[in-house]
């Protein structure tokens, strides 16, 4: 881990394309801007942890359906013509 200090108005540069900039600086907090691509996902990490165990969770529910309850799905078929 690379730990910088910055102040008030200063940026960190991560690659070409990631600019991070201090916006202020309070006694326990500090107000951040980040610029990057669109395609770049931006998450605070209690949300990305939340998604993810989410995203287990709903990986191992997918995982428990019978073959039984998949036979009581209806299914539409196309007829072939002959």
């Amino acid at each position: 881990m690379l730990v910088l200090s910055r102040r008030n108005n200063e940026k960190i540069r991560i690659g070409s394309n990631i600019v991070i900039s201090i916006l202020g600086v309070s006694e326990n907090h500090v107000k951040i801007g980040i610029e990057a691509p669109s395609d770049v996902k931006i998450l605070r990490e209690e949300i990305y942890e939340t998604v993810k165990k989410e995203t287990l969770e709903a990986t191992k529910k997918s995982r428990e359906i019978s073959k039984a309850d998949l036979s009581k799905l209806s299914i539409n078929k196309i007829k072939k013509k002959k």
